[in-house]
């Protein structure tokens, strides 16, 4: 197959898998390394490369499930609980093979506005969900306000913020169709 056709291949054909579907097949160190090096080639302005991860697997992942259970119970009115959502919050990391903290690394030196150091960690991680549909992997970027506010929890150090959770797992299901508007109704031709 041809370079630029399986690379359109994989960019149209990549779609959130979510946990509930993820089957028990681990994911070897190896793969979950070339994943993240794959990350660490997002497009960077002043190369600050401010994504950080931190890899969640084993014992690790009830570790998440119980603070994300945790942190649901302390932080929703009775009012508002959801005995569903909860259940989610904590099945998710369980159901994963593995689960990424996705946190972003400010510039010490504050060379960039925080919203560009944004776009590089979403350019890093879309590098990742790329790299997990060409592996046959699932992923879902999930990010409830546990995670954003997950810092004391993650052991995060001054600068850093969470910015959610990429939950990864093999998957029996099929690929979910993809949807899209066509992008000629989202273009504007400049040209005079």
């Amino acid at each position: 197959m041809e370079k630029t056709t399986f690379l359109n291949d994989i960019i149209r054909s990549r779609r959130s898998v979510f946990p509930p579907v993820y089957n028990d097949r681990k994911i070897d160190r190896a793969t979950i390394e070339e994943i993240l090096e794959n990350a660490n080639w997002a497009p960077t302005h002043a190369l600050t490369e401010p994504w950080r991860f931190k890899v969640l697997q084993g014992g690790a992942l009830q570790r998440l499930s119980d603070y994300l259970g945790e942190y649901y119970v302390a932080n929703t009115p009775a009012d508002k609980f959801s005995d569903k959502k909860y259940e989610k919050m904590r099945k998710n990391p369980l159901r994963s093979a593995c689960a990424i903290a996705i946190v972003m690394q400010r510039d010490p030196q504050n060379r960039v506005p925080e919203w560009e150091e944004l776009a590089a960690v979403s350019c890093a991680v879309q590098n990742m969900q790329l790299s997990c549909h060409a592996h046959g992997i699932g992923c879902f970027w999930s990010s409830p306000k546990a995670a954003l506010e997950a810092g004391e929890f993650l052991g995060l150090k001054e600068g850093q913020s969470c910015l959610g959770f990429l939950y990864m797992g093999y998957s029996d299901a099929p690929q979910p169709e993809g949807k899209r508007e066509p992008v000629g109704d989202k273009v504007e031709w400049l040209e005079d």
